[in-house]
């Protein structure tokens, strides 16, 4: 088994939106891509971090005190009960020191190494709810696709022998590769569309998008089973333009999938930006109306069945 591996930032136990069935989804740290909306951007970097809560903060500089490296100092003031630690930036090691010592919780260390065996013993745990259901695991991020691929292919392995269906929710911006050796573990693949201007996808998400439709075909030619999703942000891809283009795509080439999933736009994540020190930057996305879903619905259910959400 391996003893080194990727890091997981959470394991979300009863999902019912990763996949078929009641899911237990493990996110992955660290992706490739590095979209403005994204609702999950402690998976984004692939070290360890620390979030900070200011709102648990009581200012009574523990963490200062405890650091090793002297990464944090207090700044400002704060409520009544003192001041506002503050991190500097490059000192901190992200050894966790600090949110050991807070006692109000209001530092977390963002990022857990687990071998192979304590995982699988963790989602075994769940088997009754996929037995019963028609579910499993989903593997997320993140991106699972770009993390040591031996440590991914032995949990898919070990998961496969106990009849466990797994899920791998990808970015597609991955080398081949990665794909075609986890291949025979996968169920299904969920496979995000962000956009079909590469520039525009670049502006958006860090990256074009030629990789990503390459292996989505040679998933399709593999006759993987592939739910596509579609992450629709108002403002950003939700355009006439935008769904001419991936009509246009979806008609020219033999794409091979089960479902499409419109995934509407939420803000849900944005809170998490200012724990890591980052200013989110989709203050201006929108929510697509019901007339905007409606149209992409009727046009795009001629090349499948459309669900939004999932």
């Amino acid at each position: 088994m391996c003893d080194t591996g990727p890091l997981v930032t959470d394991i979300q136990r009863y999902s019912i939106h990763d996949g078929e069935g009641i899911r237990t989804t493990v996110f992955f740290k660290g992706c490739p891509l590095s979209c403005k909306w994204c609702h999950n951007p402690e998976t984004q970097k692939f070290g360890g971090e620390i979030l900070f809560y200011e709102e648990r903060c009581q200012g009574c500089g523990a963490c200062v005190r405890c650091c090793p490296e002297g990464a944090i100092q207090m700044d400002g003031d704060f409520l009544s009960a003192g001041r506002l630690p503050v991190s500097i930036p490059g000192k901190c090691r992200v050894c966790g020191q600090c949110a050991e010592e807070c006692i109000y919780n209001a530092r977390e260390l963002c990022g857990k190494f687990r071998t192979v065996e304590e995982l699988v013993q963790k989602l075994a745990r769940d088997n009754p709810f996929y037995e019963t259901s028609g579910g499993g695991v989903t593997l997320s991020g993140g991106e699972v696709m770009v993390q040591d691929m031996v440590y991914v292919e032995v949990l898919l392995k070990t998961l496969r022998r106990k009849g466990i269906s797994v899920c791998v929710d990808t970015c597609g911006e991955a080398p081949w590769e990665n794909f075609r050796r986890v291949l025979p573990y996968v169920d299904t693949f969920l496979y995000d569309l962000k956009m079909m201007d590469s520039r525009k996808h670049e502006q958006y998400t860090g990256r074009g998008n030629g990789r990503i439709l390459q292996n989505l075909q040679m998933l399709s030619e593999q006759k993987a089973k592939i739910w596509l999703r579609l992450p629709l942000i108002g403002g950003v891809n939700d355009s006439e333009g935008d769904l001419a283009q991936l009509e246009q795509f979806l008609a020219e080439n033999e794409i091979h999938f089960q479902r499409i999933n419109i995934l509407p736009y939420h803000n849900t994540g944005s809170g998490k930006y200012g724990r890591l020190g980052q200013k989110y930057e989709g203050q201006n996305f929108q929510v697509p109306n019901q007339q905007c879903l409606k149209e992409w619905c009727l046009r795009l259910g001629k090349f499948g069945t459309v669900f939004i959400g999932g």
